[in-house]
């Protein structure tokens, strides 16, 4: 793999890689892209994985190789404290948030050096006070802040600038290209050679980037923000309470309209669908499914109104202060989504209205990233003006302003642990545009047939069967109850999360004697830290049962994880708006959308959680899908060539037999040294 990056480096070629658990996907790519002396972007899926690369993995392989580089962090606007907001927050009423958890945050202001919110762990990224005290593009201020010089995004952005290696996310490498387009020099150096580890989200996470969302959180922030800034700023312009109370209220409408649609997830748009009464006037979209299209009308235009008339009373308001100004971008921005979201969408776009437990969204999104990833992307050089954005005081010294480099001088290198299920992984390649892309399949270096085992039970009830997870749920503690815990339970719908999850939860409560672990009881960091512990100290083992994100970057190698159950083959769901949009675009091709998106996406989400299970070469486990298709149907044998080599177990006094002596090694480590 390091061999095939470096010669992509020195041909200015985009490279593709899949690299199996344990291949070290990182050294093989640092160490070329280093020693060729470009300047080189990373990036990578999530902050945390952002955090690990930046914080140990690359200073390891700089110290390794003995090269004196300036390495940067640069995230997002949402992870950087905004000493503007922090300052508006204390004006906050209490029931927003607490006078305690302010100060908290205040004083660790006073010493941070880089205002990056991970610092304080007992802060939720997802909690309202965080957002807060952070910025948005839409409010922040720019360069007429007050505290614009002391900022500590335009420090990250200015040690960026500066730096050889910058660590960035899959988010901010999509909002560089989305802001150079509208005419804003984005904070990202000019570099020889970018990597994308992680690389099979880059699809998933371009598409929420490129695509537009709005809802009832926007809304309720905009009003909460005319009362705190508007009425005291511009007294006497408009009546902003007035306004505010009326833009709560028709975003109540939207929000109770919306929810008619039924409990939360993803609901079909299909805004084509319309009617117009006069010839040449403009057509109204039709309502989201399971929502009336009367009350779904009406409530679009009440809110279009109320935007309207707050958005005219901010431009009078203008020059009174900066942040009107910048309120009256947002509230003109919300207005003009309103407006969209009134009428007739396009063929190239799929629309749907996600409910979650606490707001409504309107997303529109476009089918694929394809077009965007090769054409606006990797053809346009990552190139900026200066650190501080058009217009700031501060300039960038010459020697460290950015090479004029081509489009051609810059080497692409995206990498993975899955990436598609044939060679040329085009699972991968085909929806991010890179079907030209140079491709490498690196198998994983484990042992599978001596280290892990494969059982689909014949006995298992059909999926459909209503009582499929019952018979998950007793499986998985039998099983669990020889292995003292030690049981990953991955669901492929939040339905058998909790009905396992509370299967065994009345197991335990009958003397099952282990710990059951179900995804949103607790955070995701908890159930993590809590399973990896595992039994010992007066704990019990563990069970845990979860969904969606633990498929992928839970980590556990060691003996606290040697038996993951699937509870069925992790097909796409069919009534998911996306999924619906991309089968009907395959079909009018003549292609098969089962075969051709169906099957491949089944066969990278079953190789990712099989992946949980073999971490290290010392790991042993049991890899058990649930689901007898895997072994009756045509399809499956393409589904087991996507899993790791691992050996059968052809039936269940075979699965026995393994599990017992699992059970056996472990005690015999466990005796040998204690602390595993």
């Amino acid at each position: 793999m390091a061999l095939a990056v470096a010669q992509a480096v020195g041909d200015r070629a985009a490279l593709v890689v899949e690299a199996g658990t344990g291949v070290g996907k990182t050294f093989a790519y640092l160490v070329p892209a280093l020693l060729s002396g470009e300047r080189l972007l990373l990036s990578t899926a999530t902050k945390a994985l952002q955090d690990q690369l930046f914080g140990r993995d690359l200073p390891h392989v700089l110290k390794a190789l003995g090269l004196p580089m300036r390495t940067a962090l640069l995230k997002g606007r949402a992870s950087y404290l905004c000493l503007h907001r922090l300052e508006a927050a204390r004006q906050m009423d209490d029931h927003l948030t607490t006078q305690q958890e302010l100060a908290d945050i205040e004083r660790w202001s006073k010493h941070t050096r880089t205002g990056d919110l991970a610092e304080l762990p007992q802060l939720a990224e997802r909690s309202g006070l965080a957002l807060l005290v952070t910025s948005t593009r839409e409010n922040c201020l720019g360069s007429t802040c007050s505290h614009w010089q002391a900022c500590y995004v335009n420090h990250a952005r200015r040690s960026a600038m500066v730096a050889d290696v910058v660590v960035v996310n899959h988010h901010l490498l999509f909002a560089d290209m989305a802001v150079r387009e509208s005419g804003v020099a984005e904070l990202l150096p000019t570099v020889g050679v970018v990597v994308v580890d992680e690389a099979h989200q880059l699809n998933d996470i371009g598409l929420q980037f490129l695509g537009e969302q709005w809802g009832s959180a926007q809304l309720r922030d905009l009003a909460r923000d005319l009362l705190a800034t508007a009425h005291p700023a511009a007294l006497g312009v408009a009546d902003w309470h007035a306004l505010a109370v009326e833009l709560e209220r028709c975003t109540d409408v939207l929000q109770s309209v919306g929810r008619s649609a039924g409990l939360p997830g993803r609901y079909a748009w299909n805004p084509g669908v319309g009617r117009s009464e006069d010839e040449g006037t403009l057509r109204s979209a039709a309502p989201p499914e399971g929502v009336d299209a009367a009350p779904w009308a009406q409530a679009l235009s009440e809110l279009a109104t109320v935007l309207q008339q707050t958005a005219s009373a901010l431009a009078m308001a203008c020059e009174a202060s900066p942040i009107l100004e910048r309120m009256h971008e947002r509230c003109t921005g919300l207005w003009d989504s309103v407006c969209r979201a009134a009428s007739v969408g396009d063929e190239q776009h799929v629309r749907w209205l996600e409910l979650t437990a606490k707001d409504v969204r309107l997303v529109e999104s476009p089918l694929d990233v394809g077009g965007d990833i090769a054409g606006r992307l990797m053809h346009v050089p990552l190139c900026i003006e200066s650190a501080s954005g058009p217009g700031a005081d501060d300039k960038v010294p010459l020697a460290h302003r950015p090479r004029n480099v081509s489009p051609a001088a810059c080497s692409w290198i995206f990498t993975s642990a899955t990436l598609g299920d044939d060679k040329e992984l085009s699972w991968f390649t085909e929806p991010c545009g890179l079907q030209g892309a140079r491709t490498l399949r690196v198998s994983s270096p484990f042992d599978y047939a001596t280290q892990a085992a494969l059982y689909v039970p014949a006995e298992a009830p059909s999926p459909s069967d209503l009582a499929h997870s019952a018979w998950v749920a007793s499986f998985a503690a039998n099983a669990a109850l020889q292995l003292g815990g030690r049981t990953l339970v991955l669901t492929t719908t939040l339905r058998a999360l909790r009905a396992i999850g509370e299967d065994l939860r009345v197991r335990a409560a009958a003397g099952l004697g282990l710990d059951i672990l179900v995804q949103g009881d607790r955070p995701k960091r908890w159930l993590m830290e809590r399973f990896r512990e595992g039994a010992g100290q007066g704990n019990p083992g563990c069970v845990l049962v979860a969904s969606a994100s633990f498929w992928e970057g839970f980590d556990v190698p060691g003996h606290s994880l040697q038996l993951v159950v699937i509870d069925k083959l992790p097909f796409p769901p069919p009534g998911d708006p996306l999924v619906l949009a991309r089968v009907q675009r395959l079909v009018s091709k003549g292609r098969s959308a089962f075969a051709h998106h169906a099957v491949p996406e089944a066969a990278i989400a079953l190789r990712q959680g099989a992946g949980r299970l073999i971490r290290s070469e010392t790991d042993r486990g049991i890899l058990v899908v649930c689901d007898p298709r895997l072994a009756t149907q045509g399809y499956g044998k393409r589904l087991l060539r996507a899993l790791p080599p691992m050996r059968r177990l052809e039936d269940a006094q075979a699965f026995d037999g393994a599990v017992a002596e699992l059970a056996r090694l472990t005690t015999s480590s466990t005796k040998a040294c204690p602390q595993a």
